[in-house]
């Protein structure tokens, strides 16, 4: 495919080689949203290796990527973002729903015709000046019966190279959009057109966005509209977007799961295999775990994915996964040599670094990465910084982006188009208290509400803040696209249907702190006794005592051999303390009545009452 620059004011389409996509309301909706946008030129992105490297050297170019030191970094790049466009904008996500209940207390509502009246606004002649991609794009292997097909708008090539990355786009994804195959179209825009009305141009910057920002689904036809913004998830449409909250909704009306979730494969030293899917919100150890390198002899852990796991009852009754991602979008900072060797290994090359430092020989920092801090970087927002700066170097939400089939533990299956059986579903979270190390539940039901109660830390991607609690259901409390009521229903549902296949349920918590504030539990490799134990008791090896919140290990069937650990610090982090949970039990009271009683479910609200009534 080539790049056509238009000749006239109308915008010319640059289609495959084919001509246009066998599918005419994609090639209907590509022209009009060129009409509505009037970009200089459209360019259909075929996925190529060659196609990266023209667009990421035109970004060098333009000021937008600084090329890292190929001796330390090859073919790497790092992107800084306007300091007013670093995260996800959670005030500014709606669900555009017809009915607003069916967005939910836990949503931002917006009437959809209002709203559509007003992005067209936004986005009238939004590219004016700039090049319009069209990236069409599979969440999951190509053709896989769990995945599904998108198209994605943008005028950015930091977007179009990055989702390169992150799904399979390009020329083999759009051969499978066939005259009358779904697919979600996704429109983006920086909101920054570089000639007026007028016909004045004017420079380009280096991270484009716009002050007014939009970022808005449309659960009933599956549409993404995303303005103003140019990072992460607010960008990259097929991530929490699509993957997410018009995913969930696709499950919901379709019977599977859409989830925040990543997916493991653990190999015990008697060579049997389990797969694990585990919910957590962000930086709660999701990518330490993702990328576990076992601690105790005789176990391994494999890679599926890091962040979203999309699950269908297969044909044997039992629950089969997919990760929908092709590559990784990982918190930088905290990620290092001592706390995730697996992932600064996958970080060699071919990686896109956002927000975090130079070093003086042209290699990237954060804080995390390395014990010892370089003696002078540049930091994150351009300027010099040295460790007396009293700054960090990185932004607490930097990311790097890389394909997950760089990550030396990525599992064979891991692009199985048929996806893995799942064995258990963990849900965690950022708890000093309160919640123990490990413990099981004792049904479906039971294992639906300790996700429906999740609590945790907050963290610098969700809010900019750390350290507030916040109930984070499923790790779900910005991603689903539908009334949250409704998405519990839609979890004990699927139990009902997978039956004596349903998946086995626990509860993790690495963050149990002492009285001074140090963790008790070690973390990081050491986690791999907690998944030790799990598997051990999917085997039925290991004894889970049972208590009011579910099944607890006994202390001598928890592998600690080798470990630092106090046995009386121990004991009560694998113990029930009454008084707070009878205090969590009133949270959970309270955080239960902010729904619509006529659609939670019952079975939570039993759930509660025989919580409560246990601990007397």
């Amino acid at each position: 495919m080539s790049l056509l620059e238009s000749p006239t004011a109308e915008p010319s389409v640059a289609a495959p080689s084919s001509g246009h996509s066998h599918n005419t309301a994609l090639n209907d909706w590509v022209q009009n949203i060129a009409e509505l946008t009037r970009p200089d030129r459209i360019y259909w992105v075929d996925g190529s290796v060659g196609e990266w490297d023209r667009l990421t050297k035109e970004m060098v170019a333009q000021g937008t990527l600084i090329r890292l030191n190929p001796e330390w970094r090859p073919n790497s790049f790092l992107a800084r973002s306007d300091p007013d466009d670093v995260a996800r904008v959670e005030d500014r996500t709606f669900i555009c729903s017809t009915d607003p209940d069916d967005a939910g207390p836990t949503n931002n509502w917006r009437d959809p015709s209002i709203m559509r009246l007003e992005l067209s606004e936004l986005f009238a002649a939004s590219m004016r000046g700039r090049t319009m991609y069209v990236i069409p794009f599979s969440m999951g292997p190509l053709g896989g019966d769990i995945s599904q097909l998108g198209v994605q708008i943008t005028d950015s090539a930091y977007v179009a190279t990055s989702m390169a990355l992150m799904t399979r786009t390009g020329d083999a994804a759009l051969e499978l959009i066939g005259p009358h195959t779904p697919w979600v179209p996704a429109l983006h825009s920086v909101g920054a057109p570089l000639v007026d009305e007028d016909g004045t141009r004017r420079d380009d910057v280096a991270w484009p966005h716009s002050e007014t920002k939009y970022i808005c689904h449309f659960p009933e036809t599956r549409e993404i509209w995303s303005f103003g913004s140019g990072y992460g998830g607010n960008a990259l449409l097929g991530k929490k977007c699509f993957a997410l909250r018009i995913a969930s909704v696709m499950a919901r009306d379709e019977g599977w799961l859409a989830e925040h979730m990543l997916i493991i494969k653990v190999t015990s030293p008697e060579n049997r295999v389990f797969h694990l899917a585990a919910a957590f919100p962000s930086a709660c150890g999701k990518t330490n775990l993702a990328m576990l390198a076992p601690s105790i002899p005789g176990w391994k852990v494999e890679t599926i994915g890091d962040d979203i796991a999309w699950m269908r009852p297969g044909t044997d009754g039992r629950l089969r996964a997919i990760n929908p991602e092709r590559g990784f979008f990982g918190v930088a900072p905290g990620t290092g040599e001592s706390t995730n060797p697996t992932a600064t290994e996958t970080i060699w090359g071919n990686t896109i670094f956002t927000n975090v430092a130079l070093r003086d020989d042209g290699d990237v920092w954060w804080e995390g990465l390395t014990s010892t801090p370089p003696a002078h970087a540049t930091d994150w927002r351009g300027n010099d910084w040295t460790p007396a700066s009293g700054t960090v170097a990185a932004h607490p939400n930097s990311r790097f982006t890389v394909a997950a089939e760089q990550c030396p533990s990525i599992a064979s299956e891991w692009d199985d188009p048929e996806g893995v059986v799942i064995d258990a579903i963990l849900f965690g979270g950022r708890r000093p208290s309160t919640v123990p190390l490990v413990s099981e539940a004792r049904s479906w039901p039971h294992g639906v509400f300790m996700g429906a109660t999740m609590a945790s830390e907050t963290t610098a991607a969700a809010t900019g803040q750390v350290g507030q609690l916040r109930h984070d259901p499923f790790a779900m409390l910005p991603f689903a696209g539908y009334n949250m009521a409704d998405y519990f229903a839609h979890w004990i549902k699927m139990g009902e249907r997978l039956g004596e296949n349903a998946p086995a349920v626990f509860s993790v918590n690495w963050f149990r702190k002492d009285a001074d504030g140090g963790f008790v539990w070690p973390g990081f490799s050491e986690n791999a006794r907690v998944i030790e134990w799990i598997v051990r008791r999917l085997e039925g090896a290991v004894t889970a005592r049972r208590t009011p919140i579910g099944g607890l290990p006994l202390a001598h069937e928890l592998n600690t051999e080798g470990l630092d650990i106090d046995p009386q610090a121990l004991a009560g982090i694998i113990d029930v303390e009454p008084d707070a949970w009878r205090r969590e039990c009133a949270s959970v009271a309270d955080y239960f009545g902010t729904f619509d009683p006529r659609r939670f479910p019952v079975a939570l609200t039993r759930e509660l009452e025989r919580l409560t009534r246990d601990l007397g």
